[in-house]
């Protein structure tokens, strides 16, 4: 039997070169079937704007929970007993694998660290800290963005709001990267489910130790607070405490990493957008605002359909999994005017990259201002910076990520 162009139009999604840029494939799915079932990744794919904004707001139908224990459920019963560990913790309850009402009062006792008050507050460390990183490169002539600024900012900030030491850094998010190495396929080969269930086993232990440290002395942190509410019992327990932290690690610096890498590539490919953010920097909120939408950090996600539905005329089944195309519904010509052209004057711009309900980015106010103020400082210290090569170092091995391996510029 003949397999037709459309279904092998989804299917390339997983290949190689079209990962670098799906931008065309995404296109013509979106054009052509918007609700497509891919088997190379074992889930449906929504490219609409209009589809995508439900599987948000209706967490009745599409659901968190369990959303990334699926990815074992392909092998074989003998096979899928060997992951058990990672089936568990991806089945368990935690900040963004959960639905109302856990979810409710999970994220409840984040939120209050993440608020715009506690956010102005961390301002001045954030200032100091880009300021460091940015005198460093200059100092040197060149840098590589990604591994040199993108990576320790954020991280140095999200591990001081929790509790992490700077000297943890490394191996936190080498966790952080293997365990979510699987992220975006439904069918991963099981040599990186092996490396993923590995990080977390190392990953909870050293969670574990933290957790008892701050029960024998509490610090102004995160990570104190949280083990306190979980004292209280009817708060927190002891596995929501660890999921919590590891779930916040892995997503507080990961989408603030592809920001400021992929902003910073992107408006240096266009070298008229960055004169004009140099001449105006009134437009630097909008302008991170366009890097997020033209390049979302987060690709995909998935859903877990609790009943049988009917999407443009295609059966959803219970059980079944939807990826949340956020880097299509971000170039929907219906909601962006010219989607493929990068203009940082672009309003309205409703783009999803931080998702949207009850399950918009807790730390989203966090990445937008590390971003806003690294730009600013950029535009000021650094209004000649080049890229070495305009050929993109794209990270493929997290297939639901938009993230560049490496990014070298020269000042």
């Amino acid at each position: 039997m003949s397999t037709s162009p459309v279904a092998t139009l989804g299917d390339s999604l997983v290949l190689k070169e079209v990962m670098i840029d799906p931008y065309p494939t995404l296109c013509r799915l979106q054009r052509e079937d918007p609700v497509h079932w891919c088997d190379a990744i074992g889930a449906w794919l929504f490219t609409r704007y209009d589809d995508i904004v439900p599987t948000f707001r209706n967490v009745c139908t599409y659901s968190n929970e369990g959303r990334l224990s699926k990815v074992v459920e392909y092998l074989p019963a003998e096979s899928r007993a060997h992951y058990k560990v990672l089936e568990e913790h991806f089945r368990a309850k935690s900040l963004i694998f959960s639905d109302p009402p856990d979810h409710t009062r999970l994220r409840a006792l984040v939120t209050k660290v993440f608020n715009a008050t506690r956010v102005e507050e961390m301002r001045p460390r954030i200032t100091e800290l880009i300021d460091k990183l940015v005198g460093d490169a200059l100092d040197r002539g060149h840098a590589d963005v990604i591994n040199d600024i993108a990576v320790p900012l954020p991280f140095t900030i999200v591990g001081a709001i929790i509790g992490v030491p700077a000297s943890d850094q490394d191996n936190v998010k080498r966790w952080a990267d293997e365990l979510l190495a699987f992220q975006g396929l439904n069918k991963p080969p099981e040599a990186i489910l092996k490396i993923s269930q590995q990080a977390l086993i190392d990953f909870r232990a050293y969670i574990g130790e933290l957790i008892r440290e701050r029960r024998r002395t509490p610090r102004a942190d995160l990570l104190s607070s949280l083990v306190a509410a979980e004292a209280e019992g009817d708060k927190l327990t002891e596995q929501e405490l660890t999921y919590t932290c590891i779930t916040l690690l892995v997503a507080g610096h990961e989408t603030t990493t592809s920001l400021i890498g992929n902003g910073l590539y992107t408006i240096l490919r266009h070298p008229d957008q960055w004169d004009l953010l140099r001449r105006e920097p009134s437009l630097l909120g909008s302008a991170v605002e366009e890097m997020l939408r033209f390049e979302s950090p987060v690709g995909r996600q998935p859903r877990v359909v609790k009943e049988d539905i009917e999407v443009r005329g295609k059966l959803i089944r219970q059980g079944d999994v939807v990826f949340q195309m956020l880097n299509a519904a971000n170039r929907d010509p219906e909601y962006f005017e010219n989607p493929d052209e990068f203009d940082i004057r672009r309003q309205p711009n409703r783009h999803l990259s931080f998702g949207m309900g009850i399950h918009f980015c807790v730390g989203a106010l966090l990445a937008r201002t590390e971003a806003q103020i690294l730009f600013q400082t950029l535009v000021e210290r650094a209004p000649h910076i080049q890229l070495v090569d305009e050929k993109p170092d794209w990270d493929l091995r997290k297939p639901n990520s938009r993230m560049m391996h490496s990014l070298d510029v020269r000042f």
